[in-house]
This record gives C-alpha cells, sequence and structure tokens, in this order.
C-alpha cells in the first residue's frame, strides 16, 4: 500500500504517490485512496485530479452506507438473509475458518467480540461459518454462533442450503434438531421460512431427513413445521412418497393427518404404490396406467392385493396395453400370487384375458419356460389353450421363441404339458420340437470341434485317475505276500473269495478307464454323429469303471477286515455297493422326478436335447 503522505504544504515536493493514487482510483479502491490521502488534512490533496476527486467521494458515501447496512443487518434482535457470492457478501476470515472447521467456539467468540459483523463472512460457495459447522457436527460451536448472531439460521449457500439443511444432509440429525429447536425460538414467520427452504433440487429438510434414514429427526421436523409435507422436489417425489418407498409407516402416518399433503412419486406414481411395493395397505392408477393391483403382482404381495379388493371389488387390474395383474405376475414368476387370482372369483374374467398382442397369461407362462405357472394354469377349469393371439400363434407356439431355452428341463416339461392339455395339437408340437431340434443341432455343429475338447479333455482325466488308481491297487495287495518256502511271493489272502473278487473288479475297472482314456486319442474332431456315439459309448464305460472300482475297494478291505471286524467289513461293503446307485439317483434325480409327476405323459423321446 502506498505510504502515508505529510501535511507539511512548504514540501512542494511528492506529497502523495500519485501512481499509487492513480491505480487506486482505477480500481475505484475507496480504502486505499484513503491511506494516500493525508490524514491529517480534511480536503483531498491538490494533486488528485477533478474525476478523481468525484469518484472517491462516491465511493466514500457508498462505504459510509453499506457500513451502516451491515450494523442494522448484525442486530441481535432481527434476521437476515446471509450474503452469498451472487449477492457479493464479504469473505470469510481466515481464523474464523479454521476455528470452524476444528470447532473452536472460544477463538470465535474472541473474533466477534473484535467485530461481530466477522460472523457474517462467507465462502466462495456462500457457506457461512455456521454451514461449515453443521458439515462437521459442531454442536456447541453452532449453539454459540447463533447466541451471538441469529440471522446465520437464514444464510444460504450456492447449492440453496440453509445451515439446517446442510446438517440433515451431513447426516448429523442431533445438530439437525438442536438448529430445528433454535428456529423455534426466534421469530415465527422468518423461522418458518428458514425451515421451508429447498435447496436447488427441490428437497427440503424432510424429504433429506427421510431419504437419510432418520425418522426420528422426520417426526420431529413434521411436528415443527407441517407445512413440511406440501413439497414436491424437482424430481416429482413428495416426502410422503419417500416415506412409503422406505416403510416408515410412522412417517407416512403422521404426514397422512396433514390436510393436503403431497402424495405424488416420480413417474406418475404415489405413495399407494409405493405402499403396495412394501406389502402395505383401490383405484389409482399411474400416468403410466400401471394399477394398484398390477403393482401388488409384481412384487407378489397377495395379503395387498386381496386388503384392496375387499375395499374395490372393482379395482383396476389392466394397463394401457391391457395387460392385467395376472400377466404381470406370471412374467415376474410369482407363483402364489398366480394361484390368487386363479382362486379368486373376482378375478375369474382374468384367466383368458388378452393384452392387446392378444396373448393370454398362458403364452406368457410358455414364453417364460415355467412349469409351475404353466401347471397352475392348466387345471383351472375355466383355462382355454386354442386362444390364438393376433399373430396367429397359439400357447404352444410360444415355446419357439424361447429355443436359446430348448436344452432345459423345463422347456422340455412345458411342452409335455402342453401336449397333455391339448392331445389334438400333437402333430404340431411335435413338428415344433423337431424344428428346435434342428436347429440346435445345426448350432452345435457350428461349434462341434469345441464341444469335442471339451467332453473328451474331462473324460479322459477321469478315465486316466481310476486307470492310476486300479494299477496302484493291483500291486499293493490286501494282506500282502507270502515269505514261507513253496509259496514265496505270493499273495497271503490268494485263496479266499473276497480276495478274487477284489482282483476281478480291480481288473475290470483298469481295463475300461484305459479303453476310454485311448478312445479319446482317436476322437474325430469334426463329426457330430460321432461325437453322440462316442459320448454314449464313454459314458457306459465310465460307469462301468466307476462301480467296478467301488467294488475293488469293497472286498479289498472285506477281505483284511472280516476275520476279526466282520459288522465293519459288511457295512463298508454296502455303502461302496450303493455309492454308484446314489451317484446315478442324484444325477438323473430331476428327470426321475419329473418322469413321477408327468405319469404316462413322460416322453421320453423330448428329453434328447438335454
Amino acid at each position: 500500500m502506498a505510504s502515508r503522505t505529510s501535511s507539511n504544504s512548504s514540501s512542494a515536493g511528492a506529497l502523495v504517490d500519485e501512481q499509487l493514487l492513480e491505480k487506486a482510483i482505477i480500481s475505484a479502491d475507496a480504502s486505499s485512496m484513503q491511506e494516500i490521502a493525508s490524514p491529517n488534512s480534511s480536503e483531498l490533496p491538490s494533486v488528485i485530479p477533478e474525476a478523481g476527486r468525484h469518484q472517491l467521494t462516491h465511493l466514500s458515501h457508498v462505504e459510509s452506507i453499506a457500513d451502516d447496512r451491515a450494523a442494522t443487518t448484525s442486530s441481535p434482535g432481527e434476521l437476515a438473509t446471509t450474503n452469498n457470492p451472487s449477492g457479493g457478501g464479504a469473505q470469510m476470515d481466515r481464523d474464523l475458518m479454521k476455528a470452524t472447521v476444528t470447532g473452536d467456539a472460544v477463538s470465535m467468540k474472541d473474533l466477534a467480540s473484535q467485530d461481530p459483523a466477522v460472523l457474517l463472512g462467507t465462502t466462495p460457495q456462500g457457506n457461512t461459518c455456521l454451514h461449515i459447522a453443521a458439515i462437521h457436527g459442531h454442536t456447541g460451536f453452532c449453539n454459540d454462533a447463533l447466541a451471538l448472531q441469529p440471522s446465520l439460521l437464514a444464510g444460504v449457500n450456492s447449492d440453496g442450503e440453509t445451515p439446517l439443511l446442510t446438517a440433515v444432509t451431513s447426516g448429523h440429525a442431533s445438530l439437525a434438531s438442536s438448529l430445528l429447536r433454535c428456529c423455534g425460538r426466534r421469530d415465527q414467520r422468518l423461522m418458518s421460512q428458514a425451515i421451508l427452504k429447498r435447496d436447488r433440487r427441490g428437497c427440503n429438510a424432510l424429504q433429506h431427513a427421510i431419504r437419510s434414514g432418520h425418522r426420528e429427526l422426520a417426526l420431529e421436523l413434521i411436528a415443527a413445521e407441517p407445512a413440511l409435507s406440501h413439497a414436491v422436489n424437482k424430481y416429482d417425489e413428495s416426502p410422503m412418497f419417500a416415506a412409503a418407498m422406505r416403510n416408515y409407516e410412522d412417517v407416512a402416518e403422521k404426514l397422512l393427518e396433514i390436510p393436503a399433503s403431497a402424495h405424488g412419486g416420480t413417474f406418475g406414481y404415489n405413495a399407494l404404490h409405493a405402499a403396495v411395493r412394501n406389502g402395505n395397505s383401490g383405484y389409482e392408477v399411474s400416468t403410466d396406467g400401471v394399477s394398484l393391483l398390477s403393482t401388488a403382482a409384481f412384487r407378489g404381495n397377495v395379503g395387498v392385493a386381496r386388503e384392496l379388493l375387499s375395499a374395490c371389488p372393482d379395482a383396476p387390474c389392466c394397463d394401457k396395453e391391457d395387460r392385467t395383474c395376472l400377466h404381470r405376475a406370471v412374467w415376474s414368476g410369482q407363483t402364489e400370487f398366480v394361484q390368487f387370482v386363479l382362486g379368486s372369483q373376482k378375478l375369474r374374467k382374468l384367466v383368458n384375458a388378452q393384452d392387446s398382442h392378444g396373448e393370454t397369461a398362458l403364452h406368457l407362462a410358455v414364453r417364460m419356460c415355467n412349469p409351475k405357472l404353466v401347471a397352475a394354469l392348466l387345471m383351472h377349469q375355466d383355462i382355454d389353450v386354442t386362444v390364438h393371439a393376433t399373430h396367429g400363434s397359439p400357447p404352444n407356439w410360444a415355446l419357439s421363441t424361447a429355443d436359446d431355452r430348448a436344452k432345459t428341463l423345463n422347456w422340455n416339461e412345458v411342452s409335455m404339458l402342453m401336449l397333455k392339455a391339448d392331445p389334438k395339437d400333437a402333430s404340431s408340437l411335435h413338428n415344433l420340437h423337431k424344428q428346435i431340434k434342428d436347429d440346435v443341432e445345426n448350432l452345435s455343429r457350428k461349434d462341434i470341434k469345441s464341444l469335442t475338447q471339451t467332453y473328451t479333455s474331462n473324460t479322459s482325466l477321469v478315465a486316466i485317475l481310476i486307470a492310476t488308481i486300479t494299477f496302484a491297487a493291483a500291486f499293493t495287495l490286501p494282506g500282502g505276500y507270502s515269505s514261507d518256502a513253496g509259496s514265496q511271493g505270493l499273495p497271503i489272502m490268494s485263496r479266499k473269495l473276497a480276495f478274487q473278487a477284489f482282483l476281478v473288479s480291480d481288473t475290470l475297472a483298469m481295463c475300461s478307464s484305459l479303453a476310454v482314456a485311448f478312445v479319446c486319442v482317436i476322437a474325430r474332431w469334426e463329426d457330430l454323429e460321432f461325437l453322440l456315439y462316442y459320448r454314449s459309448f464313454t459314458k457306459k464305460l465310465m460307469w462301468f469303471a466307476y462301480a467296478a472300482t467301488t467294488t475293488a475297494f469293497a472286498t479289498g478291505l472285506y477281505t483284511v477286515l472280516a476275520p476279526h471286524l466282520l459288522w465293519l467289513a459288511i457295512a463298508i461293503c454296502v455303502v461302496s455297493v450303493l455309492l454308484p446307485v446314489l451317484t446315478k439317483l442324484v444325477g438323473e434325480w430331476p428327470v426321475l422326478k419329473l418322469r413321477v409327476r408327468l405319469g404316462r405323459t413322460f416322453n421320453s423321446d423330448l428329453l434328447n436335447m438335454v
């Protein structure tokens, strides 16, 4: 800054640094010009140009008005909105910033005692010291700052947040509660505006409290300012909708007690749709045309649907494309809800209801390859399996759109169920099956080399493992070898029947597994028919080797244990012999279950692709 000039008129030298004064005038810095000017003179030096005189006089006048306004605003009895960046507020003092971040209330009070207006300074983001303290959760600091400067409660930063909003969004519920109580002790009208303030996304403190999971704070906010329930943010979400989505029943009930509480939600939904989502208990339909029954069907909330129908027997159950709640339940796989609809007299009309494409719920269940839903629909006495969609396809042909699932048990089970339900259409169903099977085979031929490599590598690995085990067992015979003269080197147990059975089964297991391993070597890599034959042949040999290996294990241990622990030897034999049988049952259990469930309808030809 320029040095102060002397008031001695006898020195004709430059009493004022003209260059610095010129810069001060250009930048409209009144304080700099006052420093350059003589402190002992009531008039400006004669060296200041005339334009500069007028500008300095005007700036001094403006500065005095600003000081008066600041003094009026900072009076403790009144409330004013703190300056933000757009309003050109004073910059926050650095020492105050440090004290705020650390929660040092003593340093803050010292600074305020020197200049009460220092608490009104803001950061470039428009945050006051109360905003910063709210971010860090310094409750004591906030209380002390409000005692000195109550107007801080209404300060708004660049995000449109008051300190109360900042405390809620920062997760400090106890601090937010403390600020709320401070608001209650001030001017009711102005404090109500501070509580109701919404951020740039249109959310108020109540909406943020609900979204952040602060139920107690939300109830406290509702009690302090019921008008918070009227707010709807820029996403069309109301506090009641948010409470219903979070399943906060106590908060939702309090909001329902307030007249004219907003209940809308995003995408045209409302709080009742959200309550249905959570299983809480209609003629309400969203702007997208989704009824409450459809929402309940999608979630599988049978209790809600039952409650809705008891209050509204003719409640809407279709959307804009005529998809019923039964369609939605089938599409979302809600078996219990489907059974509820099928057993409801009020919803009986939905069994054969068609959507805008002419498809019934049965069409959709067949396309989804869900045998449980298909079976439930087919058991209803009103079901019509001959309904054709607008493109001319009966439910049977919905399987053609699920060709990617043709190699699954579900696809084959659904086809069997539909064959049983409509025997007259057996020829078309078999034609469909043949078409899908040809498509699957064509895809397999394109990837035959990879399929062959995968199968041969896995099979040969298991075969070599069995061959190694059985080969090693042949030279570590149970009971050991004899060292007596005349029978030296012969197995001690050679005359026992169990030992002979061990040798036979071990030999068969080794030979069959070696055969499988060497078949893998001569496998042809580009022939699907050979792969199918190879798979069938090796599968039988591997099962035989598996059974022979377990038999060799059982007979070997029986030979050693029988003379002393007969019961244990028998138990080991039973478990070992049952192991291949149990493995077979477990491996084919889904098919066996299907065979039992379908009875005479079961058709093994349809399982070839599996």
